[in-house]
């Protein structure tokens, strides 16, 4: 059964966006009530004309390999920075499923021919947990998707495929996880470890037997609690998995990012009093160390908000942006320089008018281009700005026109020589996936 666009999230995500839709207008922040109900209509990308952000210069829009009804693009590049891939979803002709493609940037500045990657009239289509191809400079690339199981509507599997030829042809496909259960798995960060692929996922199968509520109301438990695992992918099937924290939020994206020696993932995890604040793990030689608040914001919220952390790293400087709400919508940054084990105070980017559906770019001398989504009276904006440690250094710049109805997805940015790229999806009835790109000065 093939869950489509209109119910897309599944039974646990509902209860999730309802129940804090409840919560934060009580609180007299509205946040996710713009994200839920959303905006319709479809707009342009924005005009080349823009003011620029010192790094940034105006965007030039540049045509997707994508056709009409593709949605939810995602971009990834090699350790290196010399693959950048893009992949996204794209309807079946003439039948009721999905395929994944991914295309390879070119030095042209223009997209290579799409690849099929995977096809199927089984799975699970989720505006906020959306597939991804992840290059590598050695070993094999790596895909995942999200599969439906037998029986269970907000019952499905996290399902991942290898290529050895760069991206050319994929093997079998395969789950990470072994559990068997008729519950969640989702949101996947697939990273580099070597010249292996490792895969990041939040894993449901404690909450077999537990409803969609995933344990509300276990509080100080972590029985019936969506975990957090981790485990590495092979040509011949994933070695077995570990868990990296027993309780976590259930529908917040994970991110992954490499520094000298170790790699860093964050999430939005979960306490017993149901604050919800973005914690990072370190891998180093294949342990797991114990997670770390990024920052107490102390946003104490009683369903999850749907909108996950991004990480990435130069050397052992490490950046990451979150999306929190304790008093009123806000966009947050912190600097890492020992590699993930601290954080420096946050740096606050935006609040108000925020959406979140954050991306980070880290650039060499500990700079970054932050992203995310802002809304106006039109609707939205991807809009982008430049930072340092020490706070902002330059104005904010506006990407795109966009909107906040889920069917828009989560726009995505990524390095390339000479500057950045941009995708995103335009929703409404014919949905698109637009690029740009952005030189760096």
């Amino acid at each position: 059964m093939l869950q489509t666009q209109s119910d897309t999230c599944g039974k646990s995500l509902r209860t999730c966006q309802n129940s804090a839709m409840r919560h934060l207008l009580g609180s007299a922040v509205g946040v996710l009530l713009a994200f839920a109900l959303g905006c319709s209509g479809e707009s342009p990308p924005s005009s080349p004309s823009l003011p620029s952000a010192p790094w940034l210069g105006a965007t030039v829009a540049v045509a997707a390999p994508a056709d009409v009804g593709a949605r939810f693009p995602h971009l990834a590049a090699s350790a290196s920075g010399k693959t950048v891939v893009m992949s996204w979803l794209e309807p079946l002709g003439g039948a009721s499923g999905f395929r994944l493609r991914q295309a390879q940037w070119r030095a042209d500045r223009s997209w290579g021919e799409p690849v099929d990657v995977a096809a199927g009239q089984d799975w699970f289509i989720n505006w906020a947990d959306f597939p991804s191809v992840v290059p590598a400079d050695t070993g094999p690339w790596a895909a995942h998707w999200l599969q439906q199981k037998p029986g269970g509507v907000y019952s499905y599997d996290v399902m991942t495929k290898l290529s050895s030829d760069g991206g050319r042809t994929w093997g079998e496909a395969y789950s990470p996880h072994d559990d068997g259960t008729p519950t969640e798995h989702g949101f996947v960060s697939l990273a580099q470890v070597g010249d292996r692929p490792y895969a990041v996922w939040l894993d449901g199968r404690a909450t077999a037997g537990e409803g969609h509520a995933h344990g509300a109301d276990q509080h100080g438990s972590t029985e019936g609690a969506m975990t957090l695992r981790g485990a590495t992918l092979q040509l011949q099937g994933a070695v077995a998995g570990v868990e990296i924290d027993a309780r976590v939020c259930d529908c917040c994206q994970t991110d992954t990012a490499a520094t000298r020696d170790a790699l860093v993932v964050v999430y939005r995890d979960r306490a017993a009093d149901e604050t919800r604040d973005i914690h990072a793990a370190r891998l180093v030689d294949g342990v797991w160390s114990m997670p770390v608040a990024v920052h107490a914001d102390a946003w104490r919220i009683d369903a999850c908000p749907v909108n996950g952390p991004a990480v990435a790293a130069h050397d052992d400087t490490v950046i990451v942006a979150w999306f929190t709400a304790p008093d009123r919508p806000r966009i947050r940054l912190a600097f890492s320089q020992d590699g993930g084990r601290t954080f420096a105070a946050p740096i606050e980017v935006a609040s108000g008018k925020v959406v979140g559906r954050v991306d980070v770019v880290a650039l060499t001398a500990g700079r970054a281009i932050v992203s995310w989504l802002a809304e106006d009276a039109r609707g939205a904006l991807v809009r982008a700005q430049p930072f340092t440690a020490a706070g902002a250094a330059g104005p904010a710049m506006d990407v795109a026109r966009a909107d906040v109805a889920r069917s828009s997805g989560f726009p995505q940015m990524a390095y390339v020589p000479g500057g950045l790229l941009f995708a995103w999806t335009a929703g409404g009835p014919d949905p698109r996936v637009h690029t740009a790109f952005a030189p760096l000065h």
